[in-house]
């Protein structure tokens, strides 16, 4: 009896190195498995990165070529103010236009005289004004007011008791503000 003792733990030996292979086997297989799975699982947020990378990409693109268009579109917008910003001004001196020539045709009429002839050219210049003080453009006309250097440029100075020094006393030449910034100084005589 004592014999085949021995050889059952020779085949528990003999199994035990089989019995572990088989263990790493199954070890190696799951380590496999996982491994894999892992590597699945890393493709897929690859991908899902890629894609995601993809659509950013895509609205960059979307605005690059947007701001493009907004850019080009305002050149355009400033190139046509640079064009037609003076056509409302422009339409309305055409009827200024107008009565000058009607004006001319009247002073070379047989019939025109002098006072007409005034009469017509006041009104033109009456219309004239209105225009320019519709678009901003406004006539300085000092007389009397206190001597300002800078709205005003002095051509001489004259001694008037009837005027307080330093005051306007007549004008050579009107002076303009456009929207009230100073175009031309008015010329003018000033008291001592």
């Amino acid at each position: 009896m004592s014999s085949k003792k021995p050889k059952v733990e020779e085949n528990e030996e003999s199994i035990a190195p089989e019995l572990m292979d088989v263990e790493e086997l199954v070890e190696d297989e799951e380590t496999d498995e996982s491994a894999d799975n892992e590597v699945e699982s890393i493709e897929q947020q690859l991908e899902k990165t890629q894609e995601t990378v993809k659509d950013y990409w895509d609205q960059i693109m979307r605005l690059k070529a947007e701001m493009e268009n907004n850019r080009k579109r305002a050149i355009r917008d400033v190139e046509n103010a640079h064009k037609f910003a003076l056509k409302n001004f422009t339409e309305a001196l055409l009827p200024v236009i107008d009565s000058m020539d009607m004006g001319q045709q009247a002073a070379v009429a047989q019939n025109a005289t002098l006072e007409s002839i005034i009469e017509g050219s006041d009104m033109t210049t009456n219309m004239f004004v209105q225009v320019l003080e519709k678009h901003g453009l406004k006539r300085l006309n000092p007389v009397g007011e206190k001597f300002d250097p800078e709205q005003h440029q002095a051509i001489s100075m004259i001694e008037d008791k009837k005027v307080k020094s330093n005051h306007i006393i007549s004008v050579m030449q009107k002076g303009f503000s456009l929207n009230e910034r100073l175009v031309r100084p008015a010329m003018v005589i000033v008291s001592k």
